[in-house]
């Protein structure tokens, strides 16, 4: 594991990329404290099982049908709201 300042890391990013690759682990360090690990990436390689979900889950037939509360919003209609606080008075 190496320590290397924020100043060291921008002048030689390119360098510690390729060392971290490499499989190198990196800590870069601001005033002495460790902020950030530089390490090798490894993507997942696990292929997706299609319908994995299937028998599981449950999907409504109207669940597309229009919603009349969505619609006063689109159309700028405010829908109707009850009064929570009772009003001021002086």
């Amino acid at each position: 594991m190496k320590t290397v300042n924020v100043q060291y890391a921008k002048t030689q990013l390119s360098r510690l990329l390729e060392e971290a690759a490499a499989g190198e682990t990196i800590i870069i360090g601001k005033a002495g404290k460790p902020m950030a690990m530089l390490v090798a990436w490894h993507p997942a390689l696990k292929k997706r099982q299609l319908g994995g979900w299937r028998g599981q889950v449950r999907i409504a037939d109207d669940f597309d049908a229009p919603s009349p509360e969505v619609e006063q919003l689109f159309l700028g209609e405010k829908p109707a709201r009850q009064r929570t606080r009772k009003p001021r008075t002086k």
